[in-house]
C-alpha cells in the first residue's frame, strides 16, 4: 500500500475517535457509517470511499480559517495525489451539497442535526436559486449531492457497521 495511504488510514484509525462536531458518533464511526450507506446503495468504489474520505479534514487542526469551517478543502491535495476526481470532486463538493440541498428542499433543511443547522450558518447557508442552479451543473455535483444526503443519515449512535480493515480490504 502507498505510504501516503497508509497514513491516511493509521489518521483515521487513531483519530478518529474524537467526537464528529457535536454529534453523538465519532469521526469514525461517521465514516464507516457513511461508506456503509453507500455500499448498501450498491454504489460505485469511488463513492464509497468518497464517502469514507469526505471529512478526513475534519482531523487537520488547520481546518477553521477566519473565514469559517474548511474542512472539505483541508485533506483535498494529499487525497489528490492518491484518487482520481471521482473520489475527490464529491468529497470537494459536499459542503456546497449541503447548501443546495437545503435550498431546493425545506424538508431536508428541517431535518438537519441541529450540530449540522449551525455549521450551514458558517459555511456561507443556504443557496440562491441561482447559486444551487450553477452548482448543480458541475461535474460531480450529483455523486455530491448523494454523499451528502448519507453524510447527514450517518450519525446514529451504537450504529454497528463493518470495521476500517473491511474497507481497506475490499477497496484499497
Amino acid at each position: 500500500m502507498n505510504p501516503i495511504l497508509k497514513t491516511l488510514i493509521n489518521c483515521l484509525s487513531t483519530q478518529g475517535h474524537a467526537q464528529y462536531d457535536g454529534e453523538a458518533v465519532s469521526q469514525l464511526e461517521h465514516a464507516l457509517q457513511c461508506a456503509t450507506l453507500a455500499e448498501t446503495a450498491r454504489q460505485s468504489r469511488e463513492i464509497i470511499l468518497a464517502c469514507l474520505f469526505h471529512d478526513l479534514g475534519h482531523l487537520y487542526p488547520e481546518r477553521s480559517t477566519p473565514e469559517g469551517d474548511r474542512h472539505e478543502y483541508c485533506a483535498l491535495p494529499v487525497l489528490r495525489s492518491l484518487f482520481p476526481p471521482a473520489i475527490t470532486e464529491p468529497i470537494r463538493l459536499h459542503v456546497e451539497a449541503k447548501r443546495y440541498l437545503c435550498a431546493v428542499d425545506p424538508k431536508y433543511l428541517s431535518q438537519l442535526s441541529p450540530a449540522s443547522q449551525q455549521s450551514l450558518i458558517i459555511q456561507g447557508g443556504v443557496f440562491s436559486p441561482k447559486d444551487a442552479q450553477a452548482f448543480v451543473a458541475q461535474p460531480y455535483a450529483l455523486d455530491s449531492i448523494k454523499l451528502r444526503c448519507w453524510d447527514e443519515q450517518a450519525k446514529v449512535e451504537g450504529l454497528v457497521t463493518p470495521d476500517l480493515d473491511y474497507f481497506v480490504r475490499k477497496y484499497l
